[in-house]
């Protein structure tokens, strides 16, 4: 078996970087929305102020261990955070995975390291402290020039610090008061606490609900909210899964859209995206693959690499077309086909690391490749060539 450390941690070909906030007290109390934490030494005070003295997670920057010894065969825990199950997937998925940590500003097109404009991808985790007047400004227009937001609630009533404010309120407060544009995502949380499991119909062409992780089925929400849309606000949003029901603007768990040059997907709970582990002091539930029968990493996942990415002809994101890079169609039958900037090998692994596929791939013409010999399931791909790699996956059929 070729080893698989290398894989997924080049920054040639422009990897796109996907940031998970820190900043508005995400571990608080039995929340640990973190994809890791060196240290657990914060403190949120009822006013919303943070300090360094008290047990929860603090976030650095860069997660450790290293994105570069992570393998196809990484577990979840590998890193600390009842969201690492979350990041360790991104990584595995060819995305670079930093936080930004409660300290450091929120931005966009200033300038600094973790200026919002560095990232494809900002994902927010039920926040419980509210957005000033800049933040909101740069969250919107790092949506509009381009970029991904994952929205995340919980339901009413979930004020975690004790400031006032919980995560349904801090979200429409944001859609509702921001300095660019009234409600730009056509989204409303509704001030709601239920539980429960709820069927998705299985729709076609629907990148949130059938992507590069499968088909998502079902969701259970445990103790979360839904959305009310208004497509008048913004025609493109659009219900993917439904308390009851398939169709309306009301009533809607999970949905997604585009803003300008970029898009967005929200989720009305918290607790798909827990994976049990984190902070020790917390308990913590595994929404991300117990939950749901492990519907939950797919629709999450699924939705993640849709933010970060470049719809191909196949109608199946690629979040790297744009670097240049394509292999196409996803899904495929017997036969893929590779693009590249430059001279490159190809190589493809199946999920336990075991490499099936190398084939050198002309940087002028591309080449067709064929994998009739793979079992049908997910693989990872990756391009390497001079100047660095890349990589991604791609659904046999």
């Amino acid at each position: 078996m070729i080893g698989l450390a290398f894989l997924l941690t080049g920054q040639s070909f422009a990897q796109k970087k996907i940031l998970f906030d820190n900043t508005k007290a995400e571990s608080c109390g039995n929340g640990d929305w973190v994809v890791d934490a060196d240290l657990h030494d914060l403190y949120f005070s009822n006013s919303g102020g943070i300090t360094n003295t008290g047990s929860q997670s603090d976030a650095q920057r860069y997660p450790t261990p290293a994105q570069s010894t992570i393998t196809s065969l990484t577990p979840e825990n590998y890193w600390t955070g009842a969201i690492s199950a979350w990041g360790i997937e991104c990584v595995k998925s060819g995305l670079a995975v930093e936080s930004l940590p409660y300290n450091v500003a929120m931005i966009y097109g200033t300038g600094g390291a973790q200026d919002l404009s560095n990232y494809k991808v900002f994902v927010i985790d039920e926040p419980n402290i509210q957005f000033t007047a800049a933040q909101k400004t740069a969250i919107v227009n790092f949506v509009y020039n381009g970029g991904g937001l994952f929205i995340i609630s919980d339901h009413t009533n979930s004020d975690r610090n004790f400031d006032g404010w919980d995560s349904p309120a801090i979200w429409n407060d944001l859609f509702t008061t921001n300095s660019v544009h009234n409600n730009p995502f056509g989204i409303s949380f509704d001030l709601d606490d239920f539980s429960g499991s709820y069927g998705i119909p299985n729709v076609s062409g629907d990148s949130c609900l059938n992507g590069p992780y499968g088909t998502a089925s079902q969701v259970k929400w445990s103790g979360g909210t839904s959305m009310t849309l208004s497509t008048s606000a913004n025609p493109t949003v659009k219900a993917d899964v439904y308390k009851t029901g398939g169709s309306g603007s009301t009533g809607v768990l999970f949905a997604h859209g585009y803003y300008g040059k970029g898009r967005f997907a929200a989720m009305g709970d918290s607790s798909p995206t827990d994976d049990a582990t984190g902070d020790p002091g917390d308990q913590l539930y595994n929404g991300w693959t117990t939950d749901a029968n492990g519907n939950h990493k797919k629709l999450i996942m699924n939705a993640t690499m849709w933010l970060a990415g470049q719809e191909t002809v196949s109608g199946i994101d690629d979040p790297f077309a744009d670097a240049g890079l394509q292999l196409y169609p996803n899904p495929a039958d017997n036969i893929v086909k590779v693009q590249a900037p430059e001279l490159c090998t190809l190589q493809i692994f199946d999920m336990s690391g075991r490499a099936c596929i190398e084939a050198q791939i002309d940087a002028a013409d591309g080449k067709s490749i064929d994998i009739s010999i793979l079992s049908a399931g997910v693989y990872i791909y990756t391009i390497s060539g001079a100047d660095g790699f890349h990589s991604g996956r791609f659904v046999k059929k």
